[in-house]
C-alpha cells in the first residue's frame, strides 16, 4: 500500500503536468489562430454573421476535438472520457486565447454589445481550440504523448484516416476562407481555370498521399496497393471531402451567400486548393 507522501507527491505531479499542458495548449491555440485574430474579415463576420450558423460551427467543432484528442491531443488519454474532456478544455483554452488577444487588440471594448462581443470570441475560438488540441503535432512537447500519437495514427483505420484529412483540411483553410479574395480569385478565374485548378489539386493530393506511402505513414493500405486504389480511396475520396468542408466553411461565413451555382462551386474548388494541401499533408505532419 502506498503512503499518504507519496500520494500527495503524485498528486501534485500530475497537477503540474496538467498546467504545463494547459500553458503549452495556450500558445499552441495562439499560434495556430493568430493570422485570424489579426484578420478584419474575422472581426466583421460578428456583424452579419447568422446565429444559427455560428451556433452549428461551434457544435459541430467539439466532436471534431474529440476524435482529435484521441489521435493527437494535448495530453496523452486513455477513454473517451479523456477525449471529451480534453475537447471542451481545448475550446476553453481556445476562447480565453482569443478573448485575451482580441482584447489586447482593441477589437474588443467596453462600449460593444454582449451578442458582438461573444460573436468575436466564439468565431475565433473555434481555430484556437483547434491549435490548442494541436500543440502536440505544433511544438513536439512530450516524447511519451507524442509516440502514443504516433501509434494511433500509424494504427487508424481507413475513416480514421480521413478523419484526420478533415482535420488537416480545416487546419489550413479556416486561414484564408473568411479573406475576400477566396471570391475574388474565384471571379478571376474562367471555367478552364478551375478545371485546371482541379486537375492540379488531384495531382498534388495525390503526391502527398504517395510520399506518405513511401515514408511508411499510416499504413493501412498494402506496400503493393495498386496506383488506382489509392487514387480513388485517398486522392478522389479526400478531395469530395475537402470540397464539402470547403464549401461549409465558406455557406458559414456568408462568403458564397446570393451567388449563381456555377460561382459557388468555383469559389469551392478555391478554397478547396489550400484545404486539399492541409488534408494531404496530415498523412505527413499530423
Amino acid at each position: 500500500m502506498s503512503s499518504p507522501s507519496k500520494n500527495v507527491k503524485s498528486e501534485k505531479s500530475d497537477a503540474r503536468r496538467f498546467f504545463v499542458d494547459l500553458s503549452r495548449a495556450f500558445g499552441g491555440a495562439i499560434l495556430f489562430s493568430f493570422p485570424l485574430l489579426m484578420t478584419m474579415e474575422m472581426w466583421r463576420l460578428a456583424f452579419y454573421m447568422d446565429g444559427l450558423r455560428l451556433a452549428l460551427f461551434t457544435l459541430l467543432t467539439i466532436p471534431l476535438l474529440i476524435g482529435l484528442s484521441y489521435y493527437d491531443g494535448f495530453e496523452q488519454t486513455n477513454t473517451v472520457k479523456d477525449d471529451v474532456r480534453g475537447a471542451f478544455i481545448a475550446y476553453a483554452v481556445g476562447f480565453a486565447a482569443s478573448t485575451l488577444v482580441l482584447i489586447l487588440f482593441g477589437v474588443i471594448t467596453p462600449g460593444m454589445s454582449a451578442n458582438e462581443i461573444i460573436g468575436k470570441i466564439s468565431i475565433q475560438a473555434v481555430a484556437a481550440g483547434l491549435g490548442a488540441m494541436l500543440t502536440q503535432s505544433l511544438l513536439v512537447i512530450d516524447d511519451e504523448t507524442e509516440k502514443n500519437a504516433e501509434k494511433r495514427k500509424r494504427s487508424a483505420s481507413y475513416g480514421g484516416q480521413l478523419f484526420l484529412m478533415v482535420v488537416g483540411a480545416m487546419f489550413l483553410s479556416l486561414s484564408v476562407a473568411p479573406t475576400e479574395e477566396m471570391v475574388l480569385i474565384s471571379y478571376q478565374m474562367t471555367y478552364w481555370h478551375t478545371a485546371a485548378l482541379a486537375g492540379v489539386t488531384l495531382l498534388m493530393k495525390y503526391g502527398f498521399v504517395y510520399a506518405a506511402k513511401f515514408q511508411g505513414h499510416h499504413k493501412v493500405h498494402s506496400p503493393d496497393e495498386s496506383f488506382l486504389s489509392l487514387f480513388l480511396r485517398f486522392t478522389v475520396v479526400g478531395y469530395a471531402i475537402v470540397l464539402l468542408i470547403s464549401f461549409y466553411i465558406l455557406w458559414t461565413f456568408g462568403s458564397i451567400d446570393g451567388l449563381s451555382f456555377a460561382e459557388k462551386l468555383k469559389a469551392t474548388i478555391v478554397l478547396g486548393f489550400p484545404a486539399a494541401i492541409g488534408a494531404a499533408a496530415s498523412r505527413l505532419i499530423l
